[in-house]
């Protein structure tokens, strides 16, 4: 039998779709790729040892959930397929309901996996513990204990990266660099809410806290230009919350560190306190110089003048207080980013983000001597005691 319109050697080829359908395919086809257009493989092909590992940690445990998964699932269909009514399977026993053999093989290879799984985890949430010192560069090239490490201070703000090299005296805003195989430790925290600091391409992920402070060890075996952002949600500019993590050779990172110093401006704490206020899709910023202590400010949240440090407070409350005379010694207690005293928050009177004033409250600029902690006169204490005059 041979097709219409067709020669003879052509009846046993599948017939072609109509020019139009093929058209309309052709033209629609790229919708198709649409899915895979958010897929992004740099964890499955990191540029960085401890990445690699993490890769490789994947990697083995999917294998080995997939030595039971994998026959489970085949295993399905052939029972089906075999045992289908119409099948009439010569070996079909109903009242077969013990095989010990069988028994053996179903509980002892999920329990050898489980255990295998077991150990894997065990011993990489040791070896892989973001605070502890990386100890290799690679698989082939082990770090001395006393090696150099390059120190970066990171302070996650809304929506926007800081990032201070101490031993270097410079700052970067949304831009990060680091010689190739030169170990990293990263001290991370948070200005106002929690985040999460993730370069895929070098390390795993790890929250920056406000009030708290976060440690990461990683290295860059590869030159390249990967990208770094936040991995967790922090209010309407989290998704442009984004940086860009420039690994180069040594000569490369010299010249990127003259750079910065060339900028001429300084990180101090008024220029922190402009960064601070939330803004998006900020571009890469250089601070030749920065103000000595200035991420202990921050990670203490007492950048903001007049304010107390949080290690000063918690060292106070050790030590059990500061006696009952303190009781109305509230200057600078709040920390940066809060209300403060008479709920009144330090943004500018009309300003977006301004916390409402309570009723019959006053700011604490404006408030008597006797407001401000001295009791007035006939005016009670905590105990119930009225104030005496000429206290």
């Amino acid at each position: 039998m041979s097709c219409h319109g067709l020669p003879d050697y052509a009846s046993g080829m599948t017939a072609r779709l109509p020019a139009k359908t093929r058209a309309i395919l052709r033209r629609f086809a790229p919708l198709l790729l649409l899915p895979l257009g958010g897929c992004d493989w740099v964890v499955m092909s990191p540029a960085g040892d401890v990445a690699m590992q993490q890769r490789d940690l994947i990697v083995i445990s999917t294998v080995l959930m997939l030595l039971i998964i994998i026959p489970v699932m085949a295993m399905t269909v052939w029972f089906a397929w075999r045992y289908r009514e119409k099948a009439k399977a010569e070996d079909y026993d109903p009242d077969w309901d013990h095989s010990t053999s069988l028994e053996l093989l179903i509980w002892s290879a999920p329990l050898l996996i489980i255990i295998a799984l077991g150990a894997i985890t065990w011993t990489s949430t040791h070896l892989l513990d973001p605070y502890r010192p990386i100890e290799r560069v690679d698989h082939a090239r082990k770090i001395e204990p006393a090696a150099k490490r390059l120190q970066v201070e990171v302070v996650a703000m809304d929506w926007k990266w800081l990032f201070i090299y101490p031993e270097l005296g410079i700052a970067t805003v949304n831009e990060l660099a680091a010689p190739v195989d030169q170990p990293i430790e990263f001290k991370i925290t948070s200005s106002t809410i929690m985040n999460s600091f993730f370069v895929p391409a070098i390390a795993g992920q790890i929250y920056a806290m406000p009030g708290m402070q976060t440690v990461l060890h990683a290295v860059a075996n590869k030159p390249g230009n990967y990208e770094g952002f936040s991995a967790n949600y922090s209010g309407a500019g989290f998704s442009n919350m984004r940086f860009r993590f420039h690994a180069m050779d040594k000569g490369g990172f010299d010249q990127w560190v003259a750079k910065v110093k060339a900028s001429g401006a300084t990180l101090d704490s008024a220029t922190y306190m402009k960064l601070e206020k939330p803004s998006e899709k900020v571009p890469p910023m250089y601070f030749s110089g920065v103000q000595a202590k200035l991420f202990h400010d921050a990670l203490n949240m007492c950048v903001q003048p007049g304010k107390r440090c949080m290690d000063d407070v918690m060292m106070t409350d050790m030590h059990g207080g500061a006696g009952k005379e303190s009781a109305h010694d509230v200057q600078g207690l709040r920390h940066d980013g809060t209300i403060d005293v008479g709920g009144f928050h330090p943004a500018a009177p009309g300003k977006k983000g301004e916390i409402a004033q309570p009723a019959g409250m006053t700011p604490a600029a404006d408030r008597t001597p006797a407001a401000q902690g001295k009791q007035a006169p006939g005016q009670q204490d905590h105990d119930g005691h009225a104030g005496h005059k000429g206290m």
